[in-house]
């Protein structure tokens, strides 16, 4: 008691014995232990490997059906289940706009090569994260040419 004001600040509360504070959520992947039943695709949606990651929950597809899709990732995969680019997904097509579609599922790449064995996914897809479908890599290559300057440069600093 301070100048006849009761306090309690000797007794800071503590939290309850098991629960932990917010680092108790990492690290904890009870899910990836467990193998899940292989999900086909149904009316309405379409396999898809990822180009692009774009930020905000959107990716670009490019869907084995032959489009390029905007996709949306959808609220209960945004931060559960990680998506880079290569992975294979199974979009939700929108009857309204052919150009965008929804991330419904991620296959973990056992789960991509059972799909290509069962021939949902076409022969050319590689499996692999980090190569692409579709991309034959000429774009990104860079050629440099050499140049020939015959020790112009160095004359002029001697000649200074």
């Amino acid at each position: 008691m301070i100048y006849g004001i009761p306090f309690a600040l000797d007794k800071a509360p503590h939290p309850p014995i098991g629960k932990g504070g917010k680092n108790r959520r990492r690290g904890k992947n009870e899910n990836e232990s467990e193998k899940r039943e292989l999900v086909f695709k149904e009316d309405g949606q379409e396999y898809a490997q990822v180009t692009k990651m774009l930020g905000n929950g959107r990716l670009e597809a490019l869907c084995f059906d032959g489009a390029k899709r905007l996709c949306h990732i959808r609220g209960k995969l945004r931060k559960k289940v990680w998506i880079n680019a290569g992975d294979i997904i199974l979009l939700g097509l929108r009857d309204y706009q052919d150009g965008k579609a929804d991330v419904i599922l991620r296959y973990n790449p056992d789960e991509a090569r059972s799909l290509k064995a069962y021939g949902e996914l076409p022969e050319s897809v590689k499996v692999n994260d980090t190569v692409i479908f579709g991309g034959d890599g000429d774009e990104d290559e860079i050629q440099f040419d050499d140049i020939d300057d015959d020790g112009e440069e160095e004359a002029d600093i001697d000649a200074i």
